[in-house]
């Protein structure tokens, strides 16, 4: 049950990616908005390769593995996040589907942070 969790978070979390993709999310981050708009794209698409390597092969241990609390620690910050960005200019993540993601995300990460750690 708590893999299923797990699972089902970081699969929300990469669906999220693959909209973010579509709603230009490069274009919205302080590290990478100030490229040229080809290779931020770029930096943001390829960036995840690493990143979604990572936290497979770091998710795939314990329940109470770094990454596995991390990843669902970071799922509810990240809601945060895209409250705190969603008046930037640039913000395209403007649909039910986008927000549902988002806060499915953040919902499963909690629930997996309190079944583990409660």
């Amino acid at each position: 049950m708590i893999d299923l969790l797990y699972y089902a978070m970081a699969g929300a979390f990469f669906t999220h990616e693959l909209d973010a993709v579509k709603r230009h999310e490069w274009r919205v981050l302080p590290l990478v908005r100030a490229l040229p708009e080809r290779i931020g794209e770029q930096l943001f698409i390829w960036g995840h390769v690493p990143l979604f390597a990572l936290l497979m092969w770091g998710g795939d241990g314990t329940a109470t593995s770094a990454t596995r609390i991390g990843l669902s620690g970071f799922a509810i910050l990240h809601l945060g996040l895209h409250i705190l960005f969603r008046r930037h200019p640039r913000y395209e993540f403007n649909t039910a589907s986008s927000w549902g993601l988002i806060v499915l995300t953040a919902l499963l990460g909690a629930a997996y942070l309190l079944v583990v750690m409660g």
